[in-house]
Order: C-alpha cells, then structure tokens, then sequence
C-alpha cells in the first residue's frame, strides 16, 4: 500500500490544529505504521496525547515546535525531550498527589471518590448513598475532575446549596476555571 506520507501529515496537522486529538493520532500512528522513524509522526502523536488531557498545553507546544522547526535542525530531538520532560514531571506529580491523599484517608475516616461512585453504583441511588455517608465518611476528592463530576452529581440529586459550598470553597487556581463557572451557573438555575 502507498501512502503519501506529505498528504496525511497535513490532513493530521489540520485535525491537531482543529483539536480533534483522537483523529490526529489516528493518523499519525497510521504514519508511523508506513515510516517508524518518522519524526513529525513521533512529536504529532506526542502531542496529540498531550492534547487529549490538556488541549492549551498541546498547542502551545506545537506552536513552538513550529517555530523552532525552521532554525533548529534537531528541533524534532528537542520538542521529543521536552514533551518527555512533561510527561516524566505529570507522573511525578500525579504520585505526589496519590501519596496525601493516600494518607489522608487513613488519617481521616473517609472514602476515596471512586470507592463512592462504586457505592452508589451499587445501591443505585446517589442521593441515598450520600446521605448514608455524609455526617459520618468523607468523601476524598483526589483531581478537578472527580470535583467537577461530584458537585454536578449534588446539583443533579437536589443538593445545590451544599453544591454550592463546594464551588465557593474550591482551590484558588480553579476560580476562574470554565467548567466550574458553568457549575455555578447549574445551581443558579
């Protein structure tokens, strides 16, 4: 089978631009498949990777693989180290946050969000789940994702103004995060 590598890394570029990561690393991988050492293919499913979790920081990092791509010969070496660097820093991270909380709920009698989001599968009802647990267990909340999920879940299940609480004592970073702005938004309805 031929492959006109040019074609397809620009039909790739085009959906890593346009954001659809999950198009992008398809054919990037199909590139890959054609060419293992193709290097553009290498830093675009990189990149297409990172864009899945973090959209702003792939783009900014294909901005800059642009620019350096044209007066750095070994630009394809760099944006590689570069993304491995943030990959080998999100896991430490990751595991800096896994070990707190880890520790806090043995400290505390609590419950991790999954562990709750099992129970309420289980009983099938989340608002008697949560009242089952709510004076006596703490429910840890380990990313901005199980946030963003469990006060969505409170304001679904009638629970707006402890959702509301949540919202107002959420982490300064997240104060102006979108997706809890919208949240606000939910409750006030």
């Amino acid at each position: 089978m031929h492959v006109n590598i040019k074609s397809l890394l620009n039909k790739a570029e085009t959906k890593f631009i346009n954001k659809n990561y999950d198009e992008a690393m398809t054919i990037y991988g199909l590139l890959l498949n054609e060419d293992p050492k193709l290097t553009e293919a290498k830093v675009g499913v990189f990149l297409s990777d990172i864009g899945a979790q973090n959209s702003e920081e792939a783009q900014s990092l294909y901005e800059y693989y642009q620019i350096i791509k044209d007066k750095d010969h070994d630009a394809d070496a760099v944006i590689l180290d570069l993304v491995e660097s943030i990959e080998g820093n999100r896991a430490k991270i990751q595991q800096l946050l896994t070990d707190p909380v880890s520790e806090q709920i043995e400290q505390e009698d609590g419950v991790k969000y999954s562990d709750f989001k099992q129970l309420v599968e289980k009983s099938g009802s989340f608002t008697k789940t949560f009242e089952n647990i709510m004076f006596s267990t703490r429910v840890i909340i380990s990313s901005k994702k199980e946030f963003v999920d469990f006060v969505s879940l409170l304001i679904d299940n009638g629970f707006k103004r402890m959702a509301l609480n949540y919202l107002d004592n959420a982490p300064k970073p997240f104060e102006k995060d979108q997706e809890l702005l919208a949240l606000y938004k939910r409750v006030q309805k």
